[in-house]
């Protein structure tokens, strides 16, 4: 039997999966790391922090798998998309920490290009919003501001790369620096449609090109990792950023096939096939992960409190003991008392985008209990994700037939039949929860044959349950109405 390692690179912890030949999860390892905030709107991360934590959990799991490396056909890898990373080329040390995705420190430099008439440009050949929340500002900060950094970099010396781009140099010993497009297209200096480099948005963050990673396909025979690195010179073969691999994992290969990841944060994407479709109703417009090489596109949008609300719950009012205990005390009341919870607190994303919103609790009464509170923040999230689909629904100009759930917060039934109360279409969640690390697994998996075809690996997909609208359509309006207006009472409160 054929065996597949998936790298499965986080914000906050990193984890190794090994998939047999049908897909199944055979072992798996999960390390956390370090978050630093060296000040407000700051977040880094230590690049060795993550590469440490990875390698230890890869050779975890295939210890736990109970094979040898010489067993593994492939090594998939995903990761947290927009974290970026500049290295030294000769030595392999980073000149700094990682700039994580949530940092905000180019919001200046971003809102200083978008007044000066930039963001239309930026918007038609990336897909993009100029927002620091991508990695082409971060890059540009990083050579501003370290000493003699861009003089280097334009000689050659250093090396940019997002966190798949690190890994695989670590792997393999500084031979190979490459990205795929599904990261490329999250650095704001690749074009989605030519699939190259922008010339022009490097001029725009006056970053030189030889900085910049080779761009490789998602699945393909990429190079082998160092021997003495895993044990064995294994085929790197897939390499995809991880809601483009969730994606993939969850078998929507079809253009109008969606899929919503339950984490801290809900990210939503839909494959458009081969059309890079434009959002007029605040989207991004993304790579999707490709299996045979051909483009291939989807719109995304992103909810940045999805399940983090349940760990304020826990830790913030000490609601309840520990997360799985939410599900069970929103289930002891029928409905949520006409509690409203809008979880802003990091402002709204898409379709809002709205960073002075703040989060609210409106419709309290003194009938108002814990169980209540619990059950307006599970529906919130739910509420926040209705909003996203319907916003991508009007963008395709087409209803969805269903919406395929993975992630940590799939697993609460509560939530995901609401989910599909709201929006009037199944939702349904598959067997495999972890389609991130599945996703990577099978990109490397098709690259050198232990998966046949897309096809075949959409064949292979299995479902769990499917959660059925339980509402009228009259209700879930009136439901949904009443959000809006509470999400209206929050907007630009900080403004």
């Amino acid at each position: 039997m054929s065996f597949v390692l998936a790298l499965d690179q986080g914000t906050t912890s990193s984890r190794a999966i090994v998939f047999d030949e049908n897909g199944r999860l055979v072992a798996s390892a999960q390390q956390e790391f370090p978050q630093l905030f060296p000040q407000p709107g700051w977040v880094e991360h230590q690049p060795q922090d993550i590469w440490q934590s990875q390698l230890a959990t890869a050779r975890l799991a295939i210890e736990k798998a109970g094979i040898q490396p010489s067993q593994l056909a492939a090594i998939g890898i995903t990761n947290q998309r927009e974290t970026t990373v500049l290295w030294d080329r000769k030595t392999g040390e980073p000149l700094a920490n990682a700039i994580v995705w949530q940092d905000r420190r180019t919001a200046d430099l971003c809102k200083q290009l978008a007044d000066a008439g930039h963001e239309p440009q930026v918007r038609a050949r990336t897909g993009l919003l100029l927002d620091s929340y991508f990695s082409g500002p971060k890059l540009a900060w990083l050579l501003d501001h370290i000493p003699g950094s861009r003089q280097r970099a334009e000689a050659g010396e250093l090396a940019f790369g997002t966190i798949d781009s690190w890994l695989i140099w670590n792997l393999t010993g500084g031979r190979l620096h490459i990205t795929d497009p599904s990261n490329a297209a999250r650095t704001l200096m690749f074009n989605i449609h030519s699939q190259l480099w922008d010339d022009d948005m490097l001029a725009l963050f006056n970053i030189p090109r030889s900085v910049l990673p080779t761009i490789v396909a998602s699945s393909g025979c990429h190079g082998k990792t160092e021997p003495s690195v895993l044990g064995a010179a294994i085929e790197i073969g897939g390499i995809a950023g991880d809601q483009q691999s969730a994606l993939f994992g969850q078998a929507c290969h079809r253009p109008g096939m969606a899929k919503n990841t339950y984490g801290t944060g809900c990210f939503m994407l839909l494959q458009t096939g081969d059309t890079a479709m434009p959002s007029e109703h605040g989207l991004l417009t993304t790579v999707a992960a490709s299996g045979d090489g051909k483009p291939r596109y989807a719109l995304e949008g992103s909810v940045f409190v999805g399940g983090a609300v349940v760990q304020w719950l826990r830790d913030g009012l000490g609601l309840v003991p520990n997360s799985s205990a939410v599900e069970p005390l929103a289930a002891s009341v029928p409905d949520s008392g006409g509690v409203y919870f809008v979880p802003a607190f990091t402002g709204l994303g898409a379709p809002h985008w709205d960073p002075h919103a703040c989060g609210g609790m409106l419709g309290l009464s003194r009938g108002t209990t814990q169980a209540h509170i619990a059950r307006a923040a599970l529906e919130g999230i739910a509420f926040q994700s209705a909003d996203l689909l319907e916003a991508m629904q009007a963008d395709a100009g087409q209803p969805l037939a269903e919406l395929r759930a993975d992630g940590g917060a799939a697993a609460n039934n509560l939530l995901l039949q609401f989910q599909a109360d709201l929006l009037g279409v199944p939702v349904v969640r598959p067997k495999v929860l972890e389609t991130t690390a599945l996703g990577a697994a099978l990109l490397a998996g098709l690259a050198v044959g232990v998966y046949a075809s897309v096809e075949a690996l959409a064949s292979q997909w299995q479902m769990d349950r499917v959660f059925e609208p339980g509402i009228s359509r009259d209700e879930a309006a009136a439901r949904r109405s009443k959000w809006r207006s509470a999400v209206a009472r929050v907007q630009n409160w900080r403004g």
